[in-house]
């Protein structure tokens, strides 16, 4: 199956520029160093599908000119990955139908706390129309698109990543199991998170990632859920590996 896949953000929670940091980073004039939340977008022939919905999930829409979208597949319940739900009420209009949700129980549940008026008995005229379908750590589909979970643990919260045919896509983690790893193998392109270079609680390092990379042995790696500590993105490709590039907004991938 032929893929292509959007980087619609590959910035960290905060995004890049940081709010009211004056760092080299933050006041680059190099587009690439320009990250909104982190968020793909998945096309195959007849299936079109987000992975998060964050905080800049309307201007990710209109900047991708993004007019079909069939499912929103979420990997955790951290506001930097579902802030922007409520914005799918503008497909429910063009479409008149439903958008169809997938996540795990606890995000479900998350999802009602968050958006309790979207799932209210008495619910107010425009608000978003979703059906939750919630999945765990089995393989399941969507339309075309066969999507493979793979459990990854974000400081002690589990993240689910997916793999999809032969590409795999992993944001906020920091241990992957031995077992979960088998999933990954075989890939041929593998997106992974690589916050900075000093050690995080809750995220690969920059190192750390080009070492899992290595260990998987990956054809291909994108590294996404940059934070404005990794360095400017000319200056920190120089001196990746081979195989192994930083993702940026509006890079556009085939598979």
């Amino acid at each position: 199956m032929d893929l292509k896949v959007n980087f619609l953000g590959t910035g960290t929670s905060q995004g890049v520029p940081v709010i009211a940091c004056h760092c080299d980073v933050c006041t680059s004039t190099d587009p690439r160093d320009n990250r909104l939340r982190t968020s793909i977008l998945v096309e195959s022939e007849n299936t079109t599908l987000v992975i998060d919905t964050g905080p800049d999930f309307r201007q990710q829409m209109l900047r991708a000119n993004v007019n079909k979208l069939d499912a929103v597949v979420f990997t955790h319940e951290h506001k930097d990955h579902v802030a922007g739900l409520d914005d799918v009420r503008a497909f429910n209009f063009s479409t008149g139908s439903s958008m169809d949700i997938y996540c795990t129980n606890r995000v479900g549940e998350a999802l009602k706390r968050e958006f309790h008026y979207v799932f209210s008995d008495n619910k107010y005229p425009g608000i978003p129309k979703l059906d939750l379908n919630i999945i765990n750590n089995e393989t399941f589909s969507v339309n075309d698109l066969e999507l493979i979970p793979i459990e990854v643990i974000h400081y002690i919260l589990p993240v689910m990543g997916f793999r999809i045919g032969d590409f795999t896509y992993i944001t906020d983690a920091k241990t992957i199991s031995e077992e979960e790893k088998q999933k990954i193998v075989g890939s041929k392109i593998l997106v992974l998170n690589a916050l900075r270079h000093h050690d995080h609680i809750s995220h690969f390092t920059l190192e750390e990632a080009i070492n899992m990379v290595k260990e998987l042995e990956v054809e291909q790696a994108y590294f996404t859920h940059i934070s404005h500590y990794l360095g400017q993105h000319e200056a920190v490709s120089k001196d990746l590996p081979k195989g192994i590039d930083l993702a940026y907004d509006g890079l556009t991938i085939r598979i």
